[in-house]
C-alpha cells in the first residue's frame, strides 16, 4: 500500500510540475520547488508583495527528485540560462501527457533556444512575481498565457496594450509591467498615451468599462529601474497628472530585483 501511495505521490507531483510548466513556459529548480512544493492563500490580502517566493529546502529535494525523473522519461526539457541557472520546459511527450488528462499543451521547445540575457532577465523577473501572486492567493496571468491570448484580454489585450503579468484579487486588477531598460521614445510615447486611457476608466464615476465582469482597476505596477520611475513621474506630471492620481493608480517597485546586466567572464 505504501508503495502505490508513494508512486500516486511522484505521479501528482510530475504533473503539477508539468502543469507550472504549461502555464508559465519556463522555471528554474526553485521557482517550481516554491510553486509546487507550498500551500497557497485561498485569498489574496491587501497589495500584492512582489517579492521572489522562497523555496524550502524540502521543496528543493522533491523538484529535484521530480524533474530528474522528467528529465529521464524526455518529458522536460532543461537548458542552461545566462546566469548559470538550469531552466526547465515542457518536451513533447510532456505536452502529449498534458493533453491526455484535457489541458491544451504545447512543447516549449522553441522557448528554450537562444536568447539574450536581456530578454532572460525580463522573463525571469516576470516569472518570479507570477509565481509569488500565485502563492499568494491571486488569480494569475502569466507572460505566456498573456502571449498566447490565454487571459481576459485575449489577443488584442486591453486598450491595444498587454501586461507583463496580471493579478486579479477581490475585484481588483493588477496589471504588471517589467521595465529593466529604457524604451524606445515610439514605445515609451504609447506607454504614456495608455496610461492616459487608463486613468480616466479608473476614474470613471459609474467604474470602469475596459476591464468588464466588475473588475475595478488595483493599480499599474511598474518594477523598474529608480530612474524609469523618475522619468514616468515627471512626464506624467508634464502630460497634466497631478501627485495624487499618479499614486492613485501606479505603484513602483524599484528595490526588489536587479536589472543589471548579467557580465560573463
Amino acid at each position: 500500500m505504501k508503495s502505490q501511495d508513494g508512486r500516486a505521490l511522484a505521479r501528482e507531483n510530475e504533473l503539477n510540475v508539468m502543469r507550472a510548466l504549461h502555464r508559465i513556459g519556463w522555471l528554474r529548480t526553485r521557482d517550481l520547488a516554491a510553486l509546487v512544493w507550498q500551500r497557497w492563500s485561498r485569498n489574496p490580502a491587501g497589495v500584492p508583495s512582489l517579492k521572489p517566493a522562497e523555496p524550502t529546502a524540502a521543496g528543493l529535494r522533491m523538484a529535484q527528485r521530480t524533474l530528474r525523473r522528467l528529465r529521464d522519461r524526455r518529458l522536460v526539457l532543461s537548458s542552461r540560462a545566462p546566469d548559470g541557472s538550469v531552466i526547465y520546459a515542457l518536451a513533447e511527450a510532456g505536452a502529449r501527457a498534458l493533453q491526455q488528462v484535457g489541458l491544451m499543451a504545447e512543447s516549449g521547445k522553441d522557448l528554450l533556444r537562444t536568447f539574450s540575457a536581456g530578454h532572460y532577465l525580463h522573463r525571469r523577473t516576470a516569472n518570479e512575481i507570477a509565481v509569488a501572486a500565485i502563492i499568494e492567493g491571486y488569480r494569475v496571468a502569466t507572460e505566456r498565457e498573456i502571449a498566447q491570448g490565454r487571459w481576459f484580454g485575449g489577443k488584442d489585450g486591453i486598450a491595444g496594450k498587454k501586461p507583463d503579468v496580471l493579478l486579479r484579487g477581490d475585484g481588483l486588477v493588477w496589471w504588471v509591467e517589467v521595465e529593466r531598460s529604457r524604451k524606445n521614445a515610439k514605445d515609451y510615447g504609447r506607454l504614456l498615451a495608455w496610461l492616459g486611457i487608463v486613468g480616466r476608466d479608473a476614474l470613471r464615476l459609474p467604474g470602469p468599462e475596459l476591464l468588464g465582469d466588475g473588475l475595478r482597476w488595483g493599480k499599474v505596477v511598474f518594477v523598474c529601474t529608480a530612474a524609469f520611475r523618475a522619468k514616468l513621474c515627471r512626464d506624467l506630471a508634464t502630460a497634466g497628472w497631478k501627485k495624487i492620481h499618479i499614486d492613485t493608480l501606479i505603484l513602483f517597485e524599484t528595490s526588489l530585483y536587479v536589472f543589471k546586466d548579467i557580465s560573463f567572464s
